[in-house]
């Protein structure tokens, strides 16, 4: 091979890799960053690649992309895996599949290089979008292969070979983050009876310290999607650190979870998704007062199987393509504004209002003092109806116990 491209985030083994790439296979390494508003290893990160044995190092900006083609997308589709997670490194996969594959097909490389281990769902998610995108790319994986039994040996070979890194044995985390959230593992978190030390969370406040003084916020949503928020703020990179920064000091969008990988396995995340965790509530109770009973329903089916879709890596299939056009359609008429105070941990839903809301006063309420519109009497009818199925059920089951007695 003359020419690798290495998907490269600045940490541990990604460091690590470009350096035993060069060793291992003496080509020219250039080192592809794909900046999602990660802020942890962003400093120096072209110098870095360098010293590193890269020839060149490429930092490409794609939040504005990162958020209208793939937040976005997920946001609609009410996307939480296993009703929690709110997959922020698992939506940026395959926007980073696709740029290092646009800079591979550019530098005429001959192979993409990714630092996912065997066990992750990392390692899917890039290899079925790069063989998606471009099937003939060749693709190595170094952690699949090379000697180093754990991450205490990459350490070990880091400060050999005068790597700077920023990871140390007695902070051991795997931590990655963009503008959706952070994904912390590895170290003490393996232990399930290990409560999460302090200095795992990046972004959030302890709810317990978080301010005494609850802070209101306004979300405008348009077709499913934030266009606006508390009135100013119209940019969509700016309403997501918005909601991080302040939704982090109020202790917001902590998770804790065992959850279960692609490969199989079940393992603990810590993740922090302030303005995700916001976001979704946000758009979920307006879908609630726009949407009617059927289609709200059923896309509460869609939506996890889109999560599924998402976090096994099938982001480019034609069956995902499907399903988010049902999203789109059901997004029609999203249109509305959602009020929330945040406060020590808490999202509290202050007001919902929409010009397509089919929630009727008239018709809901049990107030003396409004006048009602609901036809009570048609109630009787309608609950005979609605029952008899198993109201004949029950009589033909009675009747054969009575038969099998006689």
């Amino acid at each position: 091979m003359k020419k690798i491209v290495v998907a490269y985030s600045g940490g541990l083994d990604t460091s690590v890799m470009v350096k035993w790439l060069k060793e291992n296979y003496e080509a020219e390494i250039v080192a592809v960053t794909g900046d999602l508003g990660q802020k942890s290893e962003m400093v120096g990160l072209e110098e870095k690649a360098i010293r590193t044995g890269a020839s060149k190092a490429i930092i490409l900006d794609l939040k504005k992309e990162f958020i209208e083609q793939y937040i976005w997308k997920a946001l609609k589709a009410g996307a939480l895996y296993e009703g929690v997670y709110p997959l922020a490194t698992a939506i940026g996969r395959p926007l980073l599949a696709k740029a290092l594959v646009d800079v591979a097909l550019l530098e005429n490389a001959d192979a993409i290089a990714h630092g996912c281990t065997g066990k992750g769902n990392d390692q899917v998610r890039f290899e079925v979008g790069i063989n998606t995108l471009a099937p003939d790319m060749k693709i190595i994986a170094p952690l699949r292969d090379w000697e180093f039994k754990n991450r205490d040996e990459e350490i070990d070979y880091a400060i050999e070979q005068n790597i700077p890194i920023s990871i140390t044995k007695e902070k051991p985390y795997s931590i990655d983050e963009n503008l959706w959230g952070v994904a912390v593992e590895c170290g003490e978190l393996e232990d399930m009876n290990n409560v999460v030390p302090a200095d795992a969370y990046q972004i959030t406040v302890d709810p317990k310290i978080s301010p005494d003084q609850s802070v209101k916020i306004k979300l405008e949503f348009e077709k499913g999607i934030p266009v606006c928020l508390n009135d100013e703020i119209e940019d969509p990179v700016e309403i997501i650190e918005y909601l991080n920064r302040h939704a982090g000091l109020h202790g917001i969008g902590r998770i804790d979870m065992i959850e279960n990988r692609v490969v199989g396995i079940k393992s603990r995340e810590i993740y922090e998704a302030p303005a995700a965790t916001i976001l979704h509530q946000a758009h979920n109770e307006l879908e609630k007062l726009v949407l009617d009973k059927d289609t709200f329903r059923f896309k509460q089916d869609v939506n996890n199987k889109v999560a599924n879709l998402i976090y096994d890596g099938l982001w480019f299939s034609p069956f995902f393509n499907s399903l988010m056009s049902f999203v789109d359609a059901t997004q029609e008429k999203v249109t509305g504004e959602i009020e929330l105070e945040l406060y020590k941990g808490n999202i509290n839903i202050l007001s919902r209002k929409s010009d397509y809301s089919l929630y009727q006063k008239e018709l809901a309420t049990y107030s003396a003092e409004i006048e009602d519109f609901f036809d009570h009497k048609a109630a009787e009818g309608f609950v005979k109806l609605y029952g008899l199925p198993y109201k004949t059920i029950s009589q033909i089951h009675h009747l054969q116990k009575e038969e099998e007695a006689a």
